[in-house]
């Protein structure tokens, strides 16, 4: 089947998934966007935007969108999961009700685990992992069209299983490749997101809370803590933007002028762009870090290495939860207590 003939389903079309989706539509690919009532009206009321830090500015009125499962999953060809973590049974669950069974389903979640909480729900249907190393900004709600904006570069990393997949997502915008060894990726996207729960926990915007050699501190005592997790279970995590884990640390705690010197691609972002767990905050969700610092927390119970700043940024996050009242506004020293 040529890759204009095949139905992708973006399943959960929130930030990410309609940025993906945008990019794919507008490269003719025929794309069925599965969303929440709120955006799959936004939608089709306004059509979609989708900028990025390369300049692209494009505009698109979706032709399919439903909030639907049993509209959306049963001609899919592809199925891009891109809900929260804490929806992904929920979502292997109407992919098995309602879509065919060779059906190959990618996950493009954060974390570790998604793909296998997938499989054990799918049965015989195809999963692979995948990994999204981009953050994109979302438009204030209300606002049309709605606006999806890449605030930051990297290109989406797939595991290897199904023929001619990255062919078909592989498009301007977004750039997609295969790789052997998925988990490791996935590993060493997590220690990059380790940071994500300062930006929520901070409120700052993601490039001036990297700017500041006292946040780069706790995320490099954060990262310190999970490659010993990693190390003494046998995890060995990929290199990230071409530099080894073990370095990472390293790099944080240079100086706040020779940081700005030696990381320019960590520190390419919008500057107005902030985390994921960030905007749960705002909107008074519950976050991933269960996935995220929990994953590593889990690691290092099992293995037995000690965690305690993990422990406390959790602690605030789930705090932070609780209030909903968004980002508590924290500067670095009252998250080191």
């Amino acid at each position: 089947m040529a890759n204009a003939e095949k139905t992708i389903v973006i399943a959960g079309a929130g930030s990410i998934g309609c940025y993906v989706g945008g990019c794919l539509a507008l490269a003719g690919r025929k794309v069925v966007f599965l969303a929440r009532p709120r955006i799959a009206e936004a939608l089709l009321g306004g059509g979609l935007r989708v900028t990025d830090l390369d300049g692209r500015d494009r505009s698109i009125k979706p032709v399919s969108v439903t909030a639907d499962p049993a509209a959306a999953l049963p001609n899919a060809d592809v199925v891009l999961v891109t809900v929260k973590n804490g929806a992904t049974e929920e979502m292997a669950a109407l992919i098995a009700a309602h879509a065919r069974g060779d059906v190959v389903v990618v996950s493009l979640q954060n974390g570790v685990g998604n793909a296998d909480r997938l499989r054990a729900g799918l049965g015989s249907r195809p999963v692979l992992a995948g990994m999204v190393p981009f953050n994109v900004v979302q438009s204030a709600e209300g606002d049309l069209p709605l606006h999806m904006h890449r605030a930051s570069e990297g290109k989406v990393m797939i595991e290897e299983g199904a023929a001619s997949l990255a062919g078909l997502l592989d498009v301007e915008g977004l750039a997609v490749e295969t790789h052997a060894d998925i988990k490791a990726v996935q590993w060493g996207k997590l220690l990059i997101n380790l940071n994500n729960a300062l930006v929520a926990l901070s409120g700052l915007p993601l490039a001036s809370e990297l700017a500041d050699r006292r946040w780069r501190l706790i995320l490099a005592g954060q990262i310190d803590e999970a490659l010993a997790a990693m190390k003494a279970s046998g995890i060995a995590p990929a290199r990230i933007g071409g530099l080894r884990p073990g370095l990472l640390p390293k790099l944080l705690r240079l100086p706040d002028w020779l940081f700005r010197l030696v990381a320019r691609r960590m520190l390419a972002i919008d500057p107005q762009a902030r985390s994921s767990m960030w905007d749960d905050l705002q909107r008074g969700r519950p976050t991933e870090i269960g996935d995220l610092q929990g994953a590593v927390l889990s690691l290092a119970e099992k293995a037995g290495t000690p965690a305690p700043l993990l422990k406390r940024v959790t602690a605030l996050v789930r705090q932070a939860e609780r209030e909903k009242r968004g980002s508590p506004g924290l500067t670095p020293e009252a998250v080191t207590g």
